[in-house]
């Protein structure tokens, strides 16, 4: 399904994998997009940060004012809101130190944010992770709609492993490998991600299914 393509690009994506969002629900995703049509001749392209549910649900939203970007906006669209035992879900532009202690230290929330090479000793020394002696484990695999997709979801515990991040205790490593049964063509994504919670609180059955 399109949801599940996009467990590797999109947040909100991760968060439909937890849980729903604010106001007693389980997760909430960060995301940001810019608005199509909004630009005019005197200014730019709206630029938008949301707070979105499991369900779609928009909970909460800004626009990034101008020669600034969604970092600055991260703690002012969650800030409204009782985030005790929530996971927030976000995209690697907000795989911050500043944000990780402040969901944990004021909101009393969990996150899970991707890793890329915008933090890139972060970044190195999650790929560098021994792999092959993963906490947990799963795999899925399916056909449809003229493919054929396989995806492992490998999660270990990172504690006392040297990695630097703020409340750190669990690294995920994604691995999709998708075929066009009518090309042949296939291709092959990696993504990994961290999280304050343990395999037991976001196992790979959660994160992949």
């Amino acid at each position: 399904t399109a949801r599940r393509v996009l467990v590797l690009v999109c947040p909100a994506w991760l968060a439909d994998l937890l849980g729903h969002g604010p106001a007693g629900t389980e997760s909430v995703a960060v995301d940001g997009k810019t608005a199509r049509g909004s630009r005019t001749e005197t200014a730019p392209a709206a630029h938008l940060l949301s707070a979105v549910t499991a369900t779609g649900r928009t909970v909460s939203q800004l626009r990034v004012p101008d020669k600034t970007n969604e970092i600055t906006g991260f703690t002012a669209l969650l800030a409204p809101f009782d985030l005790t035992g929530t996971v927030v879900t976000a995209d690697d532009l907000h795989t911050q130190r500043e944000h990780a202690k402040w969901l944990v230290e004021v909101k009393n929330a969990h996150y899970l944010m991707v890793v890329k090479g915008n933090q890139p000793k972060l970044h190195a020394a999650v790929k560098a992770l021994p792999w092959k002696e993963v906490t947990a484990r799963r795999y899925d695999r399916e056909a449809g709609h003229g493919r054929r997709e396989t995806r492992s979801v490998r999660t270990l515990t990172v504690t006392g492993l040297g990695l630097d991040f703020p409340y750190l205790v669990q690294a995920v490593r994604i691995l999709r490998h998708r075929t066009d049964l009518k090309t042949g063509k296939v291709t092959r994504q990696t993504v990994h991600a961290i999280s304050d919670m343990t395999s037991f609180e976001a196992s790979p059955q959660a994160i992949g299914r």
